[in-house]
């Protein structure tokens, strides 16, 4: 059985090494995030932190970190990938979506929601 992202990718002619390019130059740092997370430290290390956090706030650097070819070969054979794994591929899935002038998509639309697991209440003996 398919998974889903296999058959949207199949669904919309996405080669998987196409995708892992993308997400590699949408996530990789720019020497403008190096500088906004030099900025971050400096302000967290000053007096006027507060401050400046509320002028760094508006622009977040980049993460540096790519879909990598085992998160991708995992997400294709169904198993369980982090959040942050997900978004990256729906980030690179969107970038080759728009460059074929094609409607964006959910994170639905390419995963399975997840149930979260359940925390156990302890009953307190009395």
């Amino acid at each position: 059985m398919a998974t889903k992202i296999e058959d949207f990718l199949k669904d919309k002619k996405i080669d998987p090494r196409r995708l892992l390019a993308a997400s590699s130059d949408l996530e990789s740092f720019t020497r403008e995030d190096r500088g906004l997370r030099l900025l971050k430290r400096v302000a967290r290390k000053s007096e006027d932190a507060a401050k400046k956090k509320e002028g760094l706030a508006a622009k977040k650097p980049r993460t540096g970190r790519p879909v990598t070819s085992r998160a991708f070969s995992a997400a294709i054979a169904g198993k369980q990938i982090s959040g942050p794994q997900k978004t990256r591929i729906l980030r690179a899935v969107n970038h080759i979506l728009a460059q074929k002038k094609q409607d964006a998509v959910e994170l639905s639309a390419l995963f399975e929601p997840t149930a979260r697991p359940v925390k156990k209440v302890e009953k307190k003996a009395e």
